[in-house]
């Protein structure tokens, strides 16, 4: 069994900030722990704009607090995000969340992340392993 809170990784390498410098992840639950996903915090800043494309993995999000416009960039279709709301890129969709405020949200992928992970120039996770 695992306990750990958001207090336990805060400032440590489960930490992670992004290198554009508009979100911040706290990776609670991470490939090492060998469960088939993994679980974060993440803050998306108020007026900030984040393009993604996890084409190597599926993501749920449940939005907790905070409000952001929702892209479906294939389609061009928008959708408002607020508490209480998930979306689930099941189709790898490429997709730009437009946060109005502080936008924090409760992530889960498949396959887990290690925790090293960031966007690359397409918004793309690339697909890390742990060793053993």
């Amino acid at each position: 069994m695992i306990v750990r809170s958001f207090k336990d990784i805060e400032n440590t390498d489960r930490h992670v900030k992004s290198a554009s410098g508009t979100w911040e992840s706290k990776r609670i639950v991470l490939a090492q722990e060998k469960v088939g996903f993994s679980l974060h915090e993440t803050v998306l800043y108020a007026g900030t704009e984040t393009s993604m494309w996890y084409a190597n993995h599926i993501e749920a999000v449940l939005c907790v607090e905070g409000e952001a416009e929702l892209t479906n960039d294939d389609t061009g279709e928008t959708h408002w995000i607020a508490p209480g709301t998930m979306y689930l890129l099941n189709g790898h969709e490429k997709h730009t969340l437009r946060p109005k405020t502080d936008f924090r949200c409760v992530c889960v992928f498949n396959p887990p992340v290690t925790g090293r992970e960031d966007h690359d120039e397409n918004g793309v996770y690339p697909l890390l392993t742990e060793e053993g």
